[in-house]
């Protein structure tokens, strides 16, 4: 036992004295100008992360730069600190930035410009943003007067470009953050044409989480001898993140998403879909959780908004899309919960990275439906996540398994301390109108105290007795305020009794209201439905029945098509004048009329009929036209 203790000091001893050895590493050391590292402890930032310490020296000599590291791991300093130094004290020309730096998205690129805009301050340099969904014109004026670091998506940086607003003729450091994600969302040809444009012999530093082939191209094509520099692996479990696996059925995913997301702390919820994001922000704002959703749908404004909110604390959940979640850095976040399932093992990592990040520790929260475990699990394994598996029962209104892997809260305390804290809310109008009232009330007797004093030296101007003056205008004013309170008394009385009649019975319908006049009661009367006149009838044909022809209260003709007025010949023709040529107007004996008048030789139609019928005058004629043919 003592020489076990006496190794285990002389240990002991070594690494004190190799701690001892190893000098602590700063940023004043790392080569940053004075006023950056004043800066940065003004802001609570004195030891730089490993990622930090080993690229800004080598950023600041001006080489090539490769960085290889998981999102979250502080990179936006690695590359922002060395390029502001290196610009700084230049001279920038119109439209001609002499930093770009290009990210996937918005958000990534308002909050890489939010986090390097106090040193470009210290240092004097201007930055700019440049991304869809603002303001292009403010954009170009901006880049008329000289930005010396152009923070850019590719999209808008391109159209700036064709414009003729910007240029990079003149970049001498261009930097391509989160490189892998604009593979993944099919920015790299913009990329490729924007990096043609930049001038060689600058500095190139590229940061991506993976190397596949596209991002090898890259680096291949635009970096020369870069020094690689890979802290944390893009896959694998991070020391200080947790990877959970919840098996639930569908009917319990909701209540357990809800239970989830009403924790303490901020909490991003990842889904597939817009349409998604916005249904469960919704169905959580109704169970009392702060919700709201981020998404590409939504305006610029109204995503910053929404950030804003989230960072701030208003917003407890927020509810994204792969999209638009892709490089948000806030604060504090220590849970991500995927209700639907990551797209790819890329998507999992980056939907995984929004927590733990900076050495902060962090929980990973997955829903699977029964049917999706061998696709969450292949998933996992893809990722080179270790994940535990827990299968949840559900039935109940509290699960005690996910309170605590995710520190859920019941429903119930979530609706207890929403109505606490509207209870509270209440307290405070009532108290802060109670003050008022209070104002009002002495407001008032101080007017009627002058008020008196007035009339009393009124009264005593014209001779008469203050008091009683006095007396009279207090009579007057006390008879005009119970005339206003019976007057409010009578209407809220009649308000009351409309909102108190009720208006259906006791099975649930509509009460019959009692009638105004004499007409009996049931349904529909044929005999008193008249086209809509109400006027009583003035003959006096039978109610009963419909039509009747013969009853008619005029008995001129009314024209019209006469079945008993029809000549015997079979004509279906009205009252039309005779017509010869019509086959109805001739006689049926066939021949000649009836009249007994010769009818003139050489007409057209005197032709004797071909049928063998004796009473057809006229035949059918094959040789004529059809248009032409009797019959």
């Amino acid at each position: 036992m003592p020489e076990n203790g006496a190794d285990a000091e002389v240990v002991e001893n070594i690494e004190n004295a190799s701690a001892e050895a190893a000098p602590e590493v700063t940023f004043a050391t790392l080569g940053l100008p004075e006023g950056v590292v004043r800066k940065l402890a003004q802001n609570g930032v004195t030891t730089p992360f490993p990622i930090q310490a080993a690229t800004i020296p080598d950023a600041l000599a001006g080489k090539d730069i490769l960085g290889r590291g998981r999102t979250g791991s502080g990179k936006t300093l690695s590359f922002g600190l060395p390029l502001l130094a290196q610009l700084s004290g230049g001279h920038t020309e119109k439209k001609k930035p002499r930093g770009i730096i290009l990210t996937p998205t918005r958000e990534l690129a308002m909050q890489v410009a939010d986090a390097l805009q106090p040193y470009g301050d210290v240092l004097g340099m201007k930055m700019k943003v440049v991304c869809g969904g603002t303001s292009m014109g403010n954009q170009i004026y901006a880049l008329e007067r000289g930005v010396d670091v152009l923070v850019a998506t590719p999209g808008r940086l391109r159209d700036l470009i064709n414009r003729g607003a910007c240029s990079l003729e003149n970049v001498q450091v261009a930097v391509l953050d989160e490189a892998d994600q604009m593979s993944d969302l099919g920015f790299l040809p913009e990329v490729t044409e924007l990096l043609d444009q930049i001038p060689g012999g600058g500095q190139r530093m590229l940061f991506s989480a993976t190397m596949e082939n596209e991002i090898s191209t890259l680096v291949k094509r635009y970096l020369s001898n870069p020094v690689t520099h890979e802290v944390d692996s893009a896959q694998g479990n991070v020391t200080t993140m947790s990877h959970h696996i919840l098996i639930v059925k569908p009917k319990d995913k909701a209540p357990v998403t809800a239970a989830i997301a009403s924790r303490k702390g901020r909490t991003i919820i990842f889904v597939r879909t817009q349409l998604g994001a916005d249904r469960i922000a919704e169905q959580l704002c109704d169970s009392g959780v702060k919700a709201d959703a981020l998404h590409g749908g939504m305006t610029q404004g109204a995503r910053t908004r929404v950030l804003e909110d989230f960072k701030k604390g208003y917003v407890n959940a927020l509810v994204a899309t792969d999209v638009a979640a892709r490089g948000i850095h806030v604060d504090g976040i220590d849970l991500v919960l995927n209700v639907d399932p990551a797209g790819d093992h890329k998507d999992y990592l980056h939907r995984s990275g929004r927590t733990a990040r900076a050495g902060r520790s962090g929980t990973v929260v997955s829903l699977s439906l029964p049917h999706q475990r061998r696709q969450i699990f292949r998933l996992m394994e893809d990722a080179g996540v270790d994940a535990s598996r827990h299968i949840i029962q559900g039935g109940t209104a509290f699960d005690t398994e996910v309170a605590d892997i995710t520190g859920a809260r019941s429903m119930t305390e979530v609706q207890a301390e929403s109505a606490g804290n509207a209870a509270q809310q209440a307290e405070r109008e009532v108290s802060q109108l109670t003050k008022e009232l209070e104002r009002a009330t002495r407001r008032a007797n101080e007017l009627r105290e002058e008020a008196d004093r007035l009339t009393a030296r009124a009264a005593r101007e014209r001779g008469e007795d203050p008091e009683a003056a006095v007396a009279a205008v207090a009579e007057a004013v006390a008879a005009v305020v119970v005339e206003e309170a019976a007057a409010e008394a009578t209407a809220a009385a009649a308000a009351q009794a409309r909102e108190e009649r009720p208006r259906r019975d006791e099975r649930g319908n509509y009460e019959r209201r009692e009638r105004r006049d004499e007409r009996p009661s049931g349904g529909f009367n044929r005999d008193y439905d008249r086209g809509g006149r109400s006027f009583e009838r003035r003959d006096e044909r039978p109610s009963g029945g419909g039509f009747r022809r013969d009853d008619r209260r005029d008995g001129g003709d009314r024209g019209g098509f006469r079945r008993d007025d029809r000549p015997s010949t079979g004509h279906r023709g009205s009252d039309r004048p005779f017509n010869r040529d019509r086959q109805g107007d001739r006689p049926t004996g066939g021949g000649f009329r009836a009249g007994g008048h010769d009818r003139p030789q050489g007409r057209r139609d005197d032709h004797r009929g071909t049928g063998s019928g004796s009473g057809a005058s006229f035949g059918r004629r094959d040789d004529k036209p059809r248009w032409k043919r009797n019959g």
